[in-house]
């Protein structure tokens, strides 16, 4: 998993199974970056309180979590992960 920056907006791009996906880095919960956290098959953990989003789907996997996390389309040409992120997409 990879936390990066794009046009002032924070996403965490996954690698799982050889599939990739992305979503936005901040946790619903509170103010703090999944990409800090533990990724365990397609579970991302919050590194504050233990809350898990489903990274295929957004899904907030129960409390803490009342909040799904924001997904965007990912797609891979030649050796690039290519992440289609909207222009509303708030600023970190």
């Amino acid at each position: 998993m990879l936390g990066t920056e794009v046009g002032g907006a924070s996403i965490a791009v996954y690698n799982v199974g050889g599939c990739y996906y992305a979503t936005s880095n901040i946790c619903t919960h509170e103010h703090v970056h999944l990409s800090d956290g533990y990724l365990e098959g397609k579970l991302i953990e919050c590194p504050l309180h233990a809350g898990t989003f489903d990274v295929t789907t957004g899904k907030g996997m129960g409390p803490p979590i009342t909040c799904d996390i924001r997904t965007f389309p990912v797609r891979v040409v030649a050796d690039a992960v290519q992440v289609c992120i909207p222009a509303d997409l708030p600023k970190a």
